[in-house]
Formats: C-alpha cells, sequence, structure tokens
C-alpha cells in the first residue's frame, strides 16, 4: 500500500462515517437512509472481494470486525426500511 492508497481509504472511510451519521440524525429521510444502506453494502462487498476474489487480505480479526459491522448494519437496516415504509404509508392516509 502506498501512501496515495491510504488517504483515499481514509477519505472513503471519513465520507461513509459522515454519510452514516447524518442518517442516524434524519433517520427518517427516505434518500439519506438508501444511500446509508448502500455504503454498508459496497463496505461488505469490498471486503468479499479483498479476502475470497484478490486473496490479498486473510479472515482475521481485523478484517472479521468490518465484515459483522456491515453484515449486521445491513439486516438492522432492511428490517429498519420496513417501518419506514409503513410509516409513509400512514402519513399518506392521514393527509387524505
Amino acid at each position: 500500500v502506498n501512501g496515495l492508497q491510504a488517504r483515499t481509504f481514509g477519505v472513503w472511510t471519513l465520507l461513509s462515517s459522515v454519510i452514516r451519521c447524518l442518517c442516524a440524525i434524519d433517520i427518517r429521510n427516505r434518500t439519506l437512509y438508501h444511500i446509508t444502506l448502500f455504503t454498508f453494502f459496497l463496505a461488505l462487498a469490498h471486503f468479499l472481494s479483498e479476502v475470497f476474489i484478490y486473496q490479498t487480505a486473510a479472515l482475521t480479526i481485523g478484517v472479521m470486525a468490518p465484515l459483522m459491522v456491515a453484515s449486521f448494519s445491513i439486516m438492522g437496516m432492511l428490517i429498519g426500511l420496513q417501518y419506514l415504509e409503513v410509516e409513509a404509508m400512514s402519513q399518506n392516509k392521514k393527509k387524505n
């Protein structure tokens, strides 16, 4: 890894964390919720590809931790997405 790659990964991580914090502040914003969910899918795909496709990382605790965080976060957000959909439908009924 050279310096450019390390800084790029750092900026990507910072951007993902800003998006996730904004979603936590405004969790009812469906667009932001979907973008946040996508960041977890992207992280999961990235780490899985490094382990199984490119074989540049081994399944150590340093790789397993982000895989578990991304996986659990995706599951939790998909469950939460159902509540957002129900809430949006109930708000539409109240308007009508």
